[in-house]
Protein backbone atom coordinates (compact mmCIF):
# COMPACT_ATOMS: atom_id res chain seq x y z
CA UNK A 1 0.00 0.00 0.00
CA UNK A 2 1.33 3.79 -0.43
CA UNK A 3 1.10 4.88 3.20
CA UNK A 4 3.33 2.56 3.77
CA UNK A 5 6.10 3.59 1.78
CA UNK A 6 5.41 6.95 2.32
CA UNK A 7 5.50 6.61 6.06
CA UNK A 8 9.09 4.85 5.56
CA UNK A 9 10.09 7.73 3.16
CA UNK A 10 8.57 9.96 6.03
CA UNK A 11 10.57 8.72 8.78
CA UNK A 12 13.90 9.74 6.91
CA UNK A 13 12.90 12.94 6.68
CA UNK A 14 11.71 13.07 10.16
CA UNK A 15 14.64 11.67 11.42
CA UNK A 16 16.60 14.57 9.35
CA UNK A 17 14.39 18.08 10.46
CA UNK A 18 12.88 16.61 13.95
CA UNK A 19 9.31 16.88 12.64
CA UNK A 20 6.50 14.41 13.23
CA UNK A 21 5.96 12.15 10.20
CA UNK A 22 2.91 13.02 9.64
CA UNK A 23 3.74 16.21 8.34
CA UNK A 24 5.34 14.98 5.33
CA UNK A 25 2.87 12.70 4.37
CA UNK A 26 1.28 15.08 2.09
CA UNK A 27 4.28 16.26 0.47
CA UNK A 28 4.92 12.61 -1.10
CA UNK A 29 3.18 11.65 -3.95
CA UNK A 30 3.31 8.40 -6.30
CA UNK A 31 4.96 9.43 -9.86
CA UNK A 32 2.57 8.57 -12.56
CA UNK A 33 3.48 5.56 -14.74
CA UNK A 34 5.45 6.27 -18.25
CA UNK A 35 4.49 3.86 -20.92
CA UNK A 36 7.98 4.04 -22.40
CA UNK A 37 10.01 3.26 -19.41
CA UNK A 38 10.13 1.87 -15.37
CA UNK A 39 10.56 5.39 -13.46
CA UNK A 40 10.96 5.97 -10.23
CA UNK A 41 7.76 5.54 -7.51
CA UNK A 42 7.50 8.31 -5.60
CA UNK A 43 8.57 12.56 -5.26
CA UNK A 44 9.09 14.67 -2.44
CA UNK A 45 7.87 18.39 -3.01
CA UNK A 46 10.63 20.45 -1.48
CA UNK A 47 7.75 23.72 -2.39
CA UNK A 48 5.50 21.64 -0.32
CA UNK A 49 8.04 21.42 2.54
CA UNK A 50 8.82 25.21 2.00
CA UNK A 51 5.11 26.11 1.92
CA UNK A 52 4.38 24.03 5.31
CA UNK A 53 7.34 25.70 7.40
CA UNK A 54 9.98 22.84 7.03
CA UNK A 55 12.23 24.24 5.02
CA UNK A 56 13.19 28.09 5.00
CA UNK A 57 11.97 29.95 1.73
CA UNK A 58 15.09 31.82 -0.67
CA UNK A 59 18.37 30.38 -1.24
CA UNK A 60 19.71 28.33 -4.26
CA UNK A 61 17.31 25.72 -4.94
CA UNK A 62 19.34 22.79 -6.76
CA UNK A 63 21.69 22.92 -3.44
CA UNK A 64 18.91 22.22 -1.15
CA UNK A 65 17.40 19.47 -2.78
CA UNK A 66 21.00 18.16 -3.85
CA UNK A 67 21.97 18.05 0.19
CA UNK A 68 18.76 16.69 1.13
CA UNK A 69 19.55 13.96 -1.25
CA UNK A 70 22.55 12.80 0.78
CA UNK A 71 21.03 12.80 3.79
CA UNK A 72 18.32 10.54 3.07
CA UNK A 73 20.00 6.87 3.13
CA UNK A 74 19.21 3.99 1.51
CA UNK A 75 17.70 0.77 2.99
CA UNK A 76 15.92 -2.24 2.45
CA UNK A 77 12.79 -0.42 1.16
CA UNK A 78 14.26 2.83 -0.40
CA UNK A 79 16.49 1.79 -3.08
CA UNK A 80 17.87 5.24 -4.47
CA UNK A 81 16.97 8.99 -4.16
CA UNK A 82 17.82 11.38 -6.60
CA UNK A 83 17.79 15.18 -6.82
CA UNK A 84 14.40 16.37 -9.39
CA UNK A 85 13.55 19.28 -10.88
CA UNK A 86 10.43 19.90 -8.21
CA UNK A 87 12.50 17.68 -5.06
CA UNK A 88 13.34 14.36 -5.33
CA UNK A 89 12.51 11.17 -7.05
CA UNK A 90 12.64 7.56 -5.07
CA UNK A 91 12.74 4.31 -6.32
CA UNK A 92 11.28 1.25 -3.94
CA UNK A 93 12.82 -2.14 -4.14
CA UNK A 94 10.21 -3.67 -6.41
CA UNK A 95 10.02 -6.90 -4.71
CA UNK A 96 9.00 -5.33 -1.22
CA UNK A 97 6.54 -3.18 -3.50
CA UNK A 98 5.12 -6.24 -4.98
CA UNK A 99 4.55 -7.98 -1.84
CA UNK A 100 3.70 -5.27 -0.15
CA UNK A 101 1.08 -4.06 -2.52
CA UNK A 102 -0.60 -7.45 -3.76
CA UNK A 103 -0.49 -8.91 0.34
CA UNK A 104 -3.01 -6.31 1.17
CA UNK A 105 -4.99 -6.16 -1.70
CA UNK A 106 -5.34 -10.33 -1.09
CA UNK A 107 -5.58 -9.71 2.57
CA UNK A 108 -8.07 -6.56 2.75
CA UNK A 109 -9.39 -5.82 -0.64
CA UNK A 110 -11.87 -3.29 0.44
CA UNK A 111 -9.78 -1.18 2.47
CA UNK A 112 -6.99 -0.99 -0.07
CA UNK A 113 -6.77 3.01 -0.76
CA UNK A 114 -9.29 4.22 1.38
CA UNK A 115 -7.56 2.97 4.86
CA UNK A 116 -4.19 5.45 3.82
CA UNK A 117 -2.64 7.86 6.02
CA UNK A 118 -3.70 10.80 3.28
CA UNK A 119 -7.18 10.59 3.63
CA UNK A 120 -7.14 9.95 7.36
CA UNK A 121 -8.65 13.96 7.56
CA UNK A 122 -11.60 12.94 5.55
CA UNK A 123 -12.99 10.04 7.45
CA UNK A 124 -15.36 10.38 10.24
CA UNK A 125 -17.78 13.41 9.65
CA UNK A 126 -21.61 13.05 8.76
CA UNK A 127 -22.47 14.10 5.25
CA UNK A 128 -25.65 14.72 3.58
CA UNK A 129 -25.99 14.76 -0.03
CA UNK A 130 -28.87 16.14 -1.68
CA UNK A 131 -29.80 15.16 -5.37
CA UNK A 132 -31.58 13.94 -8.05
CA UNK A 133 -34.49 15.98 -6.66
CA UNK A 134 -36.94 15.79 -9.67
CA UNK A 135 -40.59 16.89 -9.74
CA UNK A 136 -43.28 15.09 -8.88
CA UNK A 137 -46.50 14.39 -11.17
CA UNK A 138 -43.89 14.38 -13.67
CA UNK A 139 -42.04 11.53 -15.92
CA UNK A 140 -38.60 11.53 -14.92
CA UNK A 141 -36.38 13.69 -16.78
CA UNK A 142 -33.38 12.96 -19.02
CA UNK A 143 -32.39 15.85 -17.45
CA UNK A 144 -31.99 14.71 -13.57
CA UNK A 145 -29.41 11.64 -14.88
CA UNK A 146 -26.79 13.85 -14.00
CA UNK A 147 -27.87 14.85 -10.68
CA UNK A 148 -28.74 11.35 -9.84
CA UNK A 149 -25.43 9.94 -11.08
CA UNK A 150 -22.81 12.23 -9.59
CA UNK A 151 -25.23 12.82 -6.81
CA UNK A 152 -24.76 9.38 -5.95
CA UNK A 153 -21.09 9.42 -6.68
CA UNK A 154 -20.03 11.60 -4.14
CA UNK A 155 -22.24 9.44 -1.46
CA UNK A 156 -20.45 6.25 -2.48
CA UNK A 157 -16.80 8.09 -2.19
CA UNK A 158 -17.80 9.72 0.92
CA UNK A 159 -18.87 6.43 2.82
CA UNK A 160 -16.13 4.53 0.90
CA UNK A 161 -13.72 7.06 2.80
CA UNK A 162 -15.57 6.77 6.41
CA UNK A 163 -18.21 9.13 6.95
CA UNK A 164 -21.60 8.59 7.69
CA UNK A 165 -23.84 9.60 4.45
CA UNK A 166 -26.96 10.64 4.20
CA UNK A 167 -28.66 11.00 0.95
CA UNK A 168 -31.63 12.65 0.40
CA UNK A 169 -33.67 13.29 -2.49
CA UNK A 170 -35.29 16.30 -2.31
CA UNK A 171 -38.64 16.44 -4.15
CA UNK A 172 -40.17 19.55 -6.49
CA UNK A 173 -43.49 18.78 -5.03
CA UNK A 174 -44.86 22.07 -4.05
CA UNK A 175 -45.14 25.89 -5.78
CA UNK A 176 -47.68 27.59 -8.04
CA UNK A 177 -46.96 24.33 -10.65
CA UNK A 178 -49.08 22.32 -9.06
CA UNK A 179 -51.75 25.01 -8.87
CA UNK A 180 -51.46 24.25 -12.56
CA UNK A 181 -51.86 20.55 -12.28
CA UNK A 182 -54.77 20.44 -10.14
CA UNK A 183 -56.51 22.86 -11.57
CA UNK A 184 -55.72 21.02 -14.81
CA UNK A 185 -56.78 17.79 -13.22
CA UNK A 186 -60.20 19.08 -11.86
CA UNK A 187 -60.76 19.60 -15.75
CA UNK A 188 -59.05 16.81 -17.59
CA UNK A 189 -58.47 14.96 -15.37
CA UNK A 190 -59.26 11.12 -15.05
CA UNK A 191 -58.80 8.34 -12.44
CA UNK A 192 -59.23 5.52 -14.68
CA UNK A 193 -56.36 6.65 -16.72
CA UNK A 194 -54.61 7.51 -13.66
CA UNK A 195 -54.60 3.88 -12.83
CA UNK A 196 -53.58 2.56 -16.51
CA UNK A 197 -50.72 5.11 -16.46
CA UNK A 198 -50.60 7.54 -13.85
CA UNK A 199 -47.23 9.38 -14.83
CA UNK A 200 -48.02 9.95 -18.48
CA UNK A 201 -52.00 10.82 -17.91
CA UNK A 202 -50.57 13.64 -15.31
CA UNK A 203 -48.08 14.61 -18.01
CA UNK A 204 -50.65 14.81 -20.60
CA UNK A 205 -52.56 16.93 -18.93
CA UNK A 206 -50.34 19.16 -17.44
CA UNK A 207 -48.90 19.84 -21.01
CA UNK A 208 -52.40 20.41 -22.10
CA UNK A 209 -53.53 23.07 -19.26
CA UNK A 210 -50.62 24.54 -20.03
CA UNK A 211 -51.19 25.21 -23.65
CA UNK A 212 -54.99 26.06 -22.58
CA UNK A 213 -53.68 28.70 -20.19
CA UNK A 214 -51.82 30.75 -22.63
CA UNK A 215 -55.54 31.90 -24.66
CA UNK A 216 -57.71 31.23 -21.20
CA UNK A 217 -57.39 33.82 -17.82
CA UNK A 218 -59.42 31.90 -16.15
CA UNK A 219 -57.26 29.16 -16.04
CA UNK A 220 -53.97 30.63 -14.19
CA UNK A 221 -56.79 32.07 -11.63
CA UNK A 222 -57.98 28.18 -10.94
CA UNK A 223 -54.04 27.49 -10.48
CA UNK A 224 -53.50 30.25 -7.89
CA UNK A 225 -56.45 29.50 -6.17
CA UNK A 226 -55.69 25.57 -5.85
CA UNK A 227 -52.53 26.80 -4.70
CA UNK A 228 -53.97 29.09 -1.83
CA UNK A 229 -56.06 25.99 -1.07
CA UNK A 230 -53.27 24.08 -1.12
CA UNK A 231 -51.21 25.88 1.30
CA UNK A 232 -54.04 26.65 3.97
CA UNK A 233 -54.33 23.31 3.88
CA UNK A 234 -57.59 22.39 2.29
CA UNK A 235 -58.09 18.36 2.78
CA UNK A 236 -59.71 17.94 -1.04
CA UNK A 237 -56.63 19.69 -2.60
CA UNK A 238 -53.69 17.88 -0.14
CA UNK A 239 -55.70 14.61 -0.91
CA UNK A 240 -55.30 15.01 -4.71
CA UNK A 241 -51.87 16.38 -3.96
CA UNK A 242 -50.73 13.36 -2.54
CA UNK A 243 -51.99 10.71 -4.90
CA UNK A 244 -49.99 12.52 -7.17
CA UNK A 245 -47.15 12.07 -5.16
CA UNK A 246 -47.07 8.69 -4.04
CA UNK A 247 -47.95 7.84 -7.51
CA UNK A 248 -44.58 9.70 -8.58
CA UNK A 249 -42.67 8.45 -5.82
CA UNK A 250 -43.37 4.53 -6.51
CA UNK A 251 -42.54 5.18 -9.74
CA UNK A 252 -39.05 6.87 -9.48
CA UNK A 253 -38.00 3.84 -7.31
CA UNK A 254 -38.56 1.52 -10.13
CA UNK A 255 -35.65 4.01 -11.99
CA UNK A 256 -33.53 3.97 -9.26
CA UNK A 257 -33.30 0.96 -9.12
CA UNK A 258 -32.27 0.04 -12.38
CA UNK A 259 -29.66 2.48 -11.59
CA UNK A 260 -28.68 0.88 -8.55
CA UNK A 261 -29.16 4.50 -6.53
CA UNK A 262 -31.02 4.14 -3.23
CA UNK A 263 -31.81 6.99 -0.64
CA UNK A 264 -32.09 7.28 3.00
CA UNK A 265 -35.19 9.61 2.58
CA UNK A 266 -37.34 11.07 0.42
CA UNK A 267 -37.76 15.18 1.41
CA UNK A 268 -39.23 17.36 -0.41
CA UNK A 269 -40.73 21.29 -0.44
CA UNK A 270 -43.47 20.24 1.21
CA UNK A 271 -42.08 18.66 4.12
CA UNK A 272 -40.83 22.09 4.88
CA UNK A 273 -44.09 24.40 4.19
CA UNK A 274 -45.21 24.65 7.57
CA UNK A 275 -42.11 25.90 8.47
CA UNK A 276 -41.63 28.94 6.21
CA UNK A 277 -43.31 31.12 8.81
CA UNK A 278 -40.86 30.21 11.04
CA UNK A 279 -38.58 31.09 8.88
CA UNK A 280 -40.17 34.70 8.19
CA UNK A 281 -40.65 35.11 11.64
CA UNK A 282 -36.80 34.51 12.78
CA UNK A 283 -35.94 36.79 9.71
CA UNK A 284 -37.63 39.21 11.38
CA UNK A 285 -36.81 38.96 14.48
CA UNK A 286 -33.07 39.57 13.34
CA UNK A 287 -34.00 42.45 11.42
CA UNK A 288 -33.12 40.85 8.17
CA UNK A 289 -36.49 40.89 6.43
CA UNK A 290 -37.59 43.97 4.50
CA UNK A 291 -40.44 44.76 2.25
CA UNK A 292 -40.39 46.32 -1.28
CA UNK A 293 -42.80 48.95 -2.43
CA UNK A 294 -44.74 46.23 -4.20
CA UNK A 295 -45.10 44.53 -0.58
CA UNK A 296 -42.80 41.61 -1.86
CA UNK A 297 -40.39 39.97 1.71
CA UNK A 298 -36.61 40.44 0.92
CA UNK A 299 -33.36 39.86 2.49
CA UNK A 300 -30.24 42.11 1.74
CA UNK A 301 -27.19 39.84 0.85
CA UNK A 302 -24.85 42.26 -0.95
CA UNK A 303 -21.86 42.43 0.69
CA UNK A 304 -21.68 46.35 1.69
CA UNK A 305 -25.42 46.01 3.17
CA UNK A 306 -27.20 48.55 0.59
CA UNK A 307 -29.59 46.43 -0.89
CA UNK A 308 -27.65 46.25 -4.30
CA UNK A 309 -28.64 42.38 -4.00
CA UNK A 310 -30.90 40.52 -1.96
CA UNK A 311 -33.34 37.67 -2.25
CA UNK A 312 -36.70 37.56 -2.18
CA UNK A 313 -38.78 35.13 0.68
CA UNK A 314 -42.27 36.32 0.19
CA UNK A 315 -44.92 37.11 -2.32
CA UNK A 316 -46.51 39.89 -1.63
CA UNK A 317 -50.39 37.84 -1.37
CA UNK A 318 -47.96 36.25 1.69
CA UNK A 319 -47.17 32.75 -0.12
CA UNK A 320 -43.84 31.18 0.11
CA UNK A 321 -41.63 31.06 -2.49
CA UNK A 322 -38.65 27.95 -3.25
CA UNK A 323 -36.10 29.52 -1.73
CA UNK A 324 -37.87 30.11 2.11
CA UNK A 325 -38.81 26.28 1.85
CA UNK A 326 -35.16 26.00 1.10
CA UNK A 327 -34.20 27.68 3.99
CA UNK A 328 -36.47 26.11 5.69
CA UNK A 329 -35.04 22.90 5.14
CA UNK A 330 -31.45 23.36 5.33
CA UNK A 331 -32.00 24.54 9.13
CA UNK A 332 -34.65 21.76 9.64
CA UNK A 333 -31.65 19.28 8.56
CA UNK A 334 -28.89 20.36 10.48
CA UNK A 335 -31.51 20.11 13.77
CA UNK A 336 -32.45 16.86 12.42
CA UNK A 337 -28.81 15.60 11.45
CA UNK A 338 -26.53 17.67 12.71
CA UNK A 339 -24.37 16.97 9.83
CA UNK A 340 -20.85 18.27 9.35
CA UNK A 341 -20.88 19.45 6.03
CA UNK A 342 -24.35 19.17 3.23
CA UNK A 343 -23.56 19.55 -0.45
CA UNK A 344 -26.50 20.01 -3.11
CA UNK A 345 -26.07 18.70 -6.81
CA UNK A 346 -28.07 20.46 -9.20
CA UNK A 347 -27.13 21.87 -12.97
CA UNK A 348 -25.59 25.43 -13.07
CA UNK A 349 -28.14 27.37 -13.61
CA UNK A 350 -28.95 27.29 -10.16
CA UNK A 351 -25.89 29.04 -8.88
CA UNK A 352 -27.34 32.20 -8.31
CA UNK A 353 -29.97 30.28 -6.08
CA UNK A 354 -27.58 28.81 -3.81
CA UNK A 355 -25.44 31.82 -3.48
CA UNK A 356 -28.44 33.59 -2.28
CA UNK A 357 -29.29 30.53 0.14
CA UNK A 358 -25.49 30.11 1.83
CA UNK A 359 -25.65 34.21 2.04
CA UNK A 360 -29.30 34.06 3.60
CA UNK A 361 -28.10 31.56 6.41
CA UNK A 362 -24.77 33.38 6.34
CA UNK A 363 -27.05 36.40 7.29
CA UNK A 364 -29.20 34.38 9.74
CA UNK A 365 -25.94 33.22 11.84
CA UNK A 366 -25.63 30.04 11.31
CA UNK A 367 -22.00 28.77 11.11
CA UNK A 368 -22.46 25.44 9.49
CA UNK A 369 -23.35 27.42 6.12
CA UNK A 370 -19.81 27.83 5.36
CA UNK A 371 -19.77 23.97 5.35
CA UNK A 372 -22.54 23.73 2.52
CA UNK A 373 -21.65 23.37 -1.21
CA UNK A 374 -23.00 23.33 -4.44
CA UNK A 375 -21.59 21.23 -7.01
CA UNK A 376 -22.83 22.75 -10.21
CA UNK A 377 -22.89 20.74 -13.79
CA UNK A 378 -23.51 21.29 -17.17
CA UNK A 379 -25.79 20.24 -20.12
CA UNK A 380 -26.60 17.34 -21.91
CA UNK A 381 -26.88 17.74 -25.76
CA UNK A 382 -28.25 15.39 -28.18
CA UNK A 383 -30.23 12.59 -26.31
CA UNK A 384 -32.21 10.88 -28.57
CA UNK A 385 -33.23 7.56 -29.04
CA UNK A 386 -35.04 5.53 -32.58
CA UNK A 387 -38.03 7.48 -31.89
CA UNK A 388 -36.63 10.77 -31.92
CA UNK A 389 -35.79 13.39 -29.35
CA UNK A 390 -36.62 12.51 -25.84
CA UNK A 391 -36.72 13.98 -22.47
CA UNK A 392 -37.80 10.79 -19.84
CA UNK A 393 -34.60 8.92 -17.95
CA UNK A 394 -36.30 5.78 -19.05
CA UNK A 395 -36.89 5.97 -22.38
CA UNK A 396 -32.70 6.78 -22.34
CA UNK A 397 -32.22 3.71 -20.20
CA UNK A 398 -34.16 1.18 -22.57
CA UNK A 399 -32.37 2.15 -25.65
CA UNK A 400 -29.05 1.91 -24.09
CA UNK A 401 -29.69 -2.01 -23.60
CA UNK A 402 -31.35 -2.62 -26.76
CA UNK A 403 -28.31 -0.83 -28.20
CA UNK A 404 -26.24 -2.87 -26.09
CA UNK A 405 -28.06 -5.78 -26.25
CA UNK A 406 -27.84 -5.50 -30.58
CA UNK A 407 -23.98 -5.04 -30.43
CA UNK A 408 -23.06 -7.94 -28.14
CA UNK A 409 -25.39 -9.89 -30.63
CA UNK A 410 -23.19 -8.97 -33.39
CA UNK A 411 -20.03 -9.68 -31.47
CA UNK A 412 -17.53 -13.02 -32.10
CA UNK A 413 -16.15 -12.57 -28.68
CA UNK A 414 -19.43 -12.28 -26.54
CA UNK A 415 -19.90 -15.52 -24.19
CA UNK A 416 -22.68 -17.41 -23.60
CA UNK A 417 -24.96 -15.38 -20.77
CA UNK A 418 -27.22 -16.61 -17.94
CA UNK A 419 -29.49 -13.47 -18.68
CA UNK A 420 -28.14 -11.09 -21.80
CA UNK A 421 -30.57 -8.31 -20.86
CA UNK A 422 -28.95 -7.91 -17.43
CA UNK A 423 -25.61 -8.08 -18.56
CA UNK A 424 -26.82 -5.52 -21.27
CA UNK A 425 -28.95 -3.30 -19.25
CA UNK A 426 -25.76 -3.05 -17.07
CA UNK A 427 -23.19 -2.07 -19.43
CA UNK A 428 -25.38 0.01 -21.09
CA UNK A 429 -26.05 2.04 -17.91
CA UNK A 430 -22.26 2.12 -17.50
CA UNK A 431 -21.57 3.43 -20.49
CA UNK A 432 -23.85 5.77 -19.61
CA UNK A 433 -21.99 7.22 -16.70
CA UNK A 434 -18.59 7.03 -17.97
CA UNK A 435 -19.58 9.21 -21.35
CA UNK A 436 -20.91 11.76 -18.29
CA UNK A 437 -18.16 11.61 -15.94
CA UNK A 438 -14.94 12.18 -18.62
CA UNK A 439 -14.61 15.69 -18.31
CA UNK A 440 -15.40 18.36 -15.42
CA UNK A 441 -19.05 17.91 -14.34
CA UNK A 442 -19.61 21.60 -15.49
CA UNK A 443 -19.02 21.59 -18.80
CA UNK A 444 -21.88 20.87 -21.36
CA UNK A 445 -21.19 17.71 -23.66
CA UNK A 446 -23.05 16.45 -26.87
CA UNK A 447 -24.22 12.53 -26.74
CA UNK A 448 -23.76 10.47 -29.33
CA UNK A 449 -24.76 6.54 -29.07
CA UNK A 450 -22.18 5.60 -31.65
CA UNK A 451 -19.10 6.93 -29.22
CA UNK A 452 -20.62 5.88 -25.82
CA UNK A 453 -21.30 2.43 -26.72
CA UNK A 454 -17.60 2.13 -28.47
CA UNK A 455 -15.86 -1.07 -27.50
CA UNK A 456 -12.69 0.27 -28.23
CA UNK A 457 -11.53 3.90 -26.36
CA UNK A 458 -12.11 5.06 -22.85
CA UNK A 459 -15.59 3.89 -22.82
CA UNK A 460 -17.93 2.05 -20.32
CA UNK A 461 -18.24 -0.93 -22.98
CA UNK A 462 -13.88 -1.47 -22.69
CA UNK A 463 -14.41 -0.60 -18.89
CA UNK A 464 -16.44 -3.54 -18.21
CA UNK A 465 -14.70 -5.55 -21.11
CA UNK A 466 -11.33 -5.63 -18.86
CA UNK A 467 -13.18 -6.26 -15.77
CA UNK A 468 -15.17 -9.31 -17.05
CA UNK A 469 -11.95 -10.48 -19.32
CA UNK A 470 -9.75 -10.63 -15.88
CA UNK A 471 -13.02 -12.50 -14.21
CA UNK A 472 -12.40 -14.91 -17.14
CA UNK A 473 -8.63 -15.54 -16.41
CA UNK A 474 -9.78 -16.08 -12.69
CA UNK A 475 -12.51 -18.54 -13.64
CA UNK A 476 -9.54 -20.65 -15.78
CA UNK A 477 -7.19 -20.74 -13.28
CA UNK A 478 -9.20 -22.40 -10.95
CA UNK A 479 -9.23 -20.28 -8.11
CA UNK A 480 -5.08 -20.02 -8.42
CA UNK A 481 -5.31 -16.17 -6.60
CA UNK A 482 -6.76 -17.30 -3.54
CA UNK A 483 -3.55 -19.07 -2.40
CA UNK A 484 -1.82 -16.28 -0.46
CA UNK A 485 1.59 -17.08 -0.97
CA UNK A 486 3.52 -16.10 -4.62
CA UNK A 487 7.08 -15.10 -5.27
CA UNK A 488 7.23 -11.38 -6.20
CA UNK A 489 10.15 -12.28 -7.85
CA UNK A 490 8.50 -13.21 -10.92
CA UNK A 491 6.97 -9.57 -11.25
CA UNK A 492 10.21 -7.45 -11.72
CA UNK A 493 9.53 -6.97 -15.34
CA UNK A 494 8.40 -3.79 -17.17
CA UNK A 495 4.67 -4.24 -17.72
CA UNK A 496 3.85 -6.25 -13.83
CA UNK A 497 6.25 -2.74 -12.00
CA UNK A 498 3.99 -0.04 -14.14
CA UNK A 499 0.56 -1.85 -12.92
CA UNK A 500 1.77 -1.78 -9.49
CA UNK A 501 3.40 1.62 -10.03
CA UNK A 502 -0.07 3.23 -11.05
CA UNK A 503 -1.80 1.49 -8.14
CA UNK A 504 0.31 3.33 -5.85
CA UNK A 505 -1.72 6.34 -6.98
CA UNK A 506 -5.08 4.92 -6.08
CA UNK A 507 -5.41 6.73 -2.36
CA UNK A 508 -3.82 9.74 -4.24
CA UNK A 509 -6.83 9.83 -6.54
CA UNK A 510 -9.40 9.46 -4.11
CA UNK A 511 -8.29 12.27 -2.15
CA UNK A 512 -8.22 14.79 -5.47
CA UNK A 513 -12.02 13.32 -6.00
CA UNK A 514 -13.14 14.20 -2.39
CA UNK A 515 -11.41 17.79 -2.49
CA UNK A 516 -12.56 18.90 -6.22
CA UNK A 517 -16.04 15.98 -6.20
CA UNK A 518 -15.30 15.21 -9.06
CA UNK A 519 -15.34 11.41 -10.66
CA UNK A 520 -12.91 11.86 -13.73
CA UNK A 521 -10.08 11.84 -11.77
CA UNK A 522 -10.79 8.71 -10.62
CA UNK A 523 -12.38 7.64 -14.01
CA UNK A 524 -9.41 8.58 -15.80
CA UNK A 525 -7.05 6.16 -13.38
CA UNK A 526 -9.04 3.35 -13.89
CA UNK A 527 -9.13 3.82 -17.14
CA UNK A 528 -5.39 3.71 -18.05
CA UNK A 529 -5.44 0.71 -15.38
CA UNK A 530 -7.63 -1.21 -18.27
CA UNK A 531 -4.77 0.11 -20.46
CA UNK A 532 -2.15 -1.45 -18.39
CA UNK A 533 -3.82 -4.81 -17.78
CA UNK A 534 -4.47 -5.24 -21.48
CA UNK A 535 -1.04 -4.56 -22.70
CA UNK A 536 0.68 -7.11 -19.28
CA UNK A 537 -2.04 -9.92 -20.81
CA UNK A 538 -0.75 -10.01 -23.37
CA UNK A 539 2.92 -10.06 -23.04
CA UNK A 540 2.61 -11.84 -19.60
CA UNK A 541 0.46 -15.51 -19.97
CA UNK A 542 -0.57 -17.12 -17.41
CA UNK A 543 -1.41 -20.34 -18.97
CA UNK A 544 1.32 -22.23 -20.44
CA UNK A 545 3.69 -20.74 -17.73
CA UNK A 546 5.94 -22.35 -14.80
CA UNK A 547 3.39 -22.78 -11.73
CA UNK A 548 5.43 -19.86 -9.94
CA UNK A 549 5.42 -17.63 -12.66
CA UNK A 550 1.52 -18.05 -13.04
CA UNK A 551 0.59 -18.06 -9.60
CA UNK A 552 2.37 -14.84 -9.40
CA UNK A 553 0.69 -12.52 -12.25
CA UNK A 554 -2.12 -14.66 -10.90
CA UNK A 555 -1.97 -12.41 -7.69
CA UNK A 556 -1.17 -9.20 -10.00
CA UNK A 557 -4.31 -9.36 -11.93
CA UNK A 558 -6.33 -10.29 -9.33
CA UNK A 559 -4.94 -6.92 -7.21
CA UNK A 560 -5.82 -5.24 -10.39
CA UNK A 561 -8.98 -6.64 -10.92
CA UNK A 562 -10.21 -5.80 -7.01
CA UNK A 563 -8.96 -2.06 -7.62
CA UNK A 564 -11.17 -1.93 -11.19
CA UNK A 565 -14.00 -3.55 -9.31
CA UNK A 566 -13.87 -1.05 -6.36
CA UNK A 567 -13.59 1.95 -8.58
CA UNK A 568 -16.32 1.18 -10.90
CA UNK A 569 -18.21 0.49 -7.39
CA UNK A 570 -17.47 4.25 -6.54
CA UNK A 571 -18.62 5.30 -9.86
CA UNK A 572 -22.07 3.97 -9.47
CA UNK A 573 -21.02 1.21 -11.81
CA UNK A 574 -22.32 -2.00 -11.44
CA UNK A 575 -19.23 -4.43 -12.81
CA UNK A 576 -20.22 -7.59 -14.77
CA UNK A 577 -18.32 -11.05 -14.24
CA UNK A 578 -18.62 -12.21 -18.40
CA UNK A 579 -19.55 -10.31 -21.23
Amino acid sequence: MACFFRRKIAAQLSRIFGHKEDVFIPAISAIPVSRKQVGPDFQLSVNDLVSNGVLSAGGDFKTKTELLARQIQPDEVIEDIAPSRGGLHFRINKIILAKTLLKQLHEDPGGFGVRSDLLRGTSGKRTLVEFSSPNIAKKFHAGHLRSTIIGNFISNLKAALGNEVIRVNYLGDWGMQFGLLGAGFQRLGSQDKLRQNALQHLFDVYVQVNREAESDGTIQEEARQFFRLLEQGDERSLLLWKQFRDITVEEYKRIYKRLGVHFDHYSGESFHQAMTQDVLHQLKQQGLLKRTQKGTGVVDISSAGDMSSYATVQRSDGTSLYITRDVAAALDRKEKYDFDEMIYVTDKSQENHFHQLFSILQAMQQPWAQRCRHVAFGLVQGMSTRRGEVVFLEDILDEARHRMLTNMGNSKTTKDLDDPEDTAEKVGISALIVQDFKGPIRSDYRFEWERVLQSQGDTGVFLQYTHARLCSLMRMQDGGAEEANFDPEHLLDKRSTQILQHLLRYDEVLHQCDQELQPRYLLNFLMTLCHLVASAHKELPVKGSPPAVAQARLHLFAGARTVLSNGMGLLGITPVNKM
